[in-house]
């Protein structure tokens, strides 16, 4: 649970954005603060390219003071967030007609990355699970993207892609046994246990 502490009160990103809506503008910085690694991450892994990351993570924060009027008394801040993330990227895609770009610089990712070690060792594994993430298909790197790394709950994926919970259960199950076939392949396994 994000929550932030200004002297004795403590907001939420709901109650951070509610202000945000009715005019409080400068509140926008504490959501870019609390957020915007997750969103960085979620753009780098989703795009391959660091500049583009950097400039989409500033396309939602602005794109979230221009339509601030949408945010609802009872909407989930990160459900609206990531819907307005996965819009920003489906335009740059649209716009670019470009393919996703393997990202060669695993280590340009920011904090909260998943895969924790500080093991010397373990750095080539996070590059083939790397590798094989952006060889996934775009629909399954970003169902893995959002459950994994960004920890949306099923139910909250199932509002931003506009499907069933139950849907996105089964998605990002065959995501992940997708992603560790990969893995396993760049690895050079033969045969490795699912």
């Amino acid at each position: 649970m994000n929550r932030e502490c200004n002297g004795d009160a403590v907001t939420s990103d709901h109650e951070t954005m509610l202000a945000v809506r009715n005019g409080d503008i400068e509140k926008l910085g504490i959501l870019f603060d609390r957020h915007k690694k997750h969103l960085f991450n979620y753009f780098r892994l989703g795009t391959g390219n660091r500049d583009a990351s950097e400039d989409l993570v500033q396309d939602v924060f602005l794109r979230m003071l221009k339509y601030r009027q949408t945010y609802r008394d009872s909407g989930d801040f990160k459900v609206w967030m990531f819907t307005i993330a996965r819009n920003v990227r489906t335009d740059y895609f649209r716009a670019r007609a470009v393919i996703h770009e393997p990202i060669e610089e695993h280590e340009e990712l920011v904090g909260d990355d998943p895969v924790k070690s500080d093991a010397a060792d373990r750095s080539d594994d996070i590059a083939l699970i790397t590798s094989a993430l952006s060889g996934l298909p775009e629909d399954m790197r970003e169902l893995i993207l959002l459950s994994k790394f960004n920890k949306v709950r099923y139910r909250d994926i199932g509002i931003i892609m506009n499907c069933s919970e139950g849907a996105v259960k089964v998605r990002v199950f065959r995501a992940m046994q997708e992603l560790k076939d990969m893995y396993h392949k760049l690895r050079g396994d033969e045969s490795h246990e699912v």
